[in-house]
């Protein structure tokens, strides 16, 4: 079987699943049907750049996709409901126009009221199709449906059904999406996926026994695979990402945007004036300030001025090439394997069972970079390997000096894969005996470098593994898996991870 046709299918759910996500079809979904009636939920726009940034959306609706109908149905529904028109209209370039003034005219309606909303749009005729647009899920409860369902108005629909069949959830900050017709495409994708993965499965199996029986000894090496440590120190300091950023994001630079924005930021006023005997709130001409959302969900009065502005353009730039070099950093030598590592006391605990012996040079070469790279500077180190039992380097963790790291890795050459994957009691040895006295030192990390999923059940794992953790008093657990189909497993059981 060739998976090349289901490949092809793929791309045409990609395809489809970006044209979803453009224009108008991003906001509202696309809009089924020729006789449309369009709700409205005014119940929620109080804040004013809210309000425009929802009418552009809506004009934008029109423009896209309603203009294309045969018919269209206008209503607001707020505390009270308000139609556009009496019944559906045959679209043409006037009502298309008295549509968008609608839009424009729109403003707040107080409560929600959204059952008699659907009350009166039901009982209109000729409408196949209904586009509810609300601002968040409204407190109706499934009885009003019912009662709603059984209503005698709407004279064109049997049930409620034939009109609540699809639904789009946008927000405009990025932090919540669902839409059936985008969540259809994936699952459809998704058992592409699965198929061309089992497909690719029976290939395997049918891989000639030449290439299953090879040996270890028998992989290729990388150059000087089993020469001397060469050791190699890093011009950048040993630190965790958000340790780093403490010091280097852009809040610490007092570069966030609000930080720059904050000292000609202004709360709009109300006060009380006696001589009017009225609250008079202040204005600003539209050519000194603009209103900016403030990240509390207020409206501040901003004014900006032009050089301010572009020296901050300045700033984050070089920000942005400082990020920049520190990701390259991170992504080269041993940290693009092990990440950066940061504690002083480190224990390296590395999966020699048999399933790994057709990685075992990787392993090796893993270990040599990370010697020879990061170990150097730490104050203790061992190494624990592990298959039916474990098999630790020293009784306890040694200096990390040239020497201990050299025999260290003349060791590491000489492993051995076989048995099964019995991790649960290589870390229990870890944490009783080369951590036993943890109080001594300021940070230690445990470093594992694995090809699968632990033998023992999970349930018995992540036991395990909570009840020795407590023990620490500053621990990290890193996992590296030469196989993609395992690292969803480790970072569930993983406080931090790679």
């Amino acid at each position: 079987m060739c998976a090349m046709p289901f490949v092809r299918v793929i791309e045409l759910y990609q395809q489809r699943i970006q044209w979803l996500l453009e224009d108008s079809k991003k906001v509202f979904g696309l809009i089924k049907g020729s006789k449309v009636g369009l709700m409205v939920d005014v119940s929620g726009m109080n804040s004013k750049p809210r309000l425009l940034d929802f009418q552009n959306d809506l004009l934008c609706l029109i423009d896209e996709q309603l203009c294309h109908k045969k018919q269209l149905y206008c209503l607001s529904f707020g505390t009270e409901i308000s139609s556009l028109w009496e019944m559906p209209l045959v679209i043409s370039g006037d009502l298309l126009h008295e549509a968008r003034q609608w839009v424009q005219q729109l403003e707040p309606g107080g409560g929600c009221n959204l059952l008699k909303a659907l009350k009166h749009v039901l009982a209109v005729k000729e409408l196949d199709s209904l586009v509810l647009v609300v601002g968040s899920c409204k407190k109706v409860s499934y009885n009003d449906f019912a009662i709603l369902e059984n209503s005698p108005h709407p004279s064109n629909c049997n049930s409620l059904d034939s009109f609540i069949g699809r639904y789009h959830c946008y927000s405009s900050k990025g932090e919540n999406f669902h839409s059936s017709d985008v969540d259809l495409l994936l699952q459809e994708y998704q058992k592409a996926k699965d198929l061309i993965n089992n497909i690719r499965q029976i290939f395997r199996r049918r891989v000639s026994t030449k290439h299953t029986s090879t040996t270890p000894s028998n992989l290729p090496k990388p150059p000087q695979h089993e020469g001397q440590l060469v050791f190699r120190t890093s011009s950048f300091p040993a630190k965790t990402s958000r340790d780093w950023l403490k010091t280097n994001g852009l809040k610490a630079k007092k570069l966030n945007i609000y930080q720059v924005l904050a000292p000609n930021a202004f709360s709009p006023v109300e006060e009380f004036v006696p001589i009017l005997k009225k609250t008079v709130a202040s204005t600003v001409h539209e050519k000194a300030m603009l209103q900016f959302e403030w990240h509390d969900g207020t409206v501040k009065n901003i004014h900006v001025d032009a050089p301010v502005l572009y020296n901050y353009q300045k700033l984050l730039g070089k920000m942005v090439r400082i990020y920049e070099k520190q990701i390259d950093w991170l992504s080269t030598a041993s940290r693009r394997i092990w990440g950066s590592v940061c504690e002083r006391r480190v224990v390296i605990l590395v999966d020699i069972s048999v399933t790994s012996s057709t990685c075992i040079i990787h392993i090796q070469h893993y270990l040599r970079l990370l010697l020879e790279e990061q170990m150097s500077n730490k104050d203790y180190f061992n190494i624990i390997a592990f298959g039916n039992d474990f098999v630790p380097w020293q009784p306890e963790p040694v200096p990390s000096q040239p020497e201990n790291l050299q025999n260290a890795w003349r060791w590491v050459l000489s492993l051995q894969c076989k048995g099964s994957r019995n991790f649960m009691s290589a870390l229990r040895r870890a944490v009783e005996v080369d951590f036993k006295d943890k109080d001594k030192h300021k940070s230690q990390g445990i470093y594992l470098l694995t090809t699968g999923i632990p033998d023992q059940e999970t349930v018995s794992i992540m036991t395990d593994f909570v009840t020795v953790s407590k023990f620490l008093t500053h621990f990290s657990l890193f996992f590296f898996s030469l196989k993609p189909v395992t690292v969803v497993y480790l970072q569930r059981i993983s406080p931090s991870h790679i």
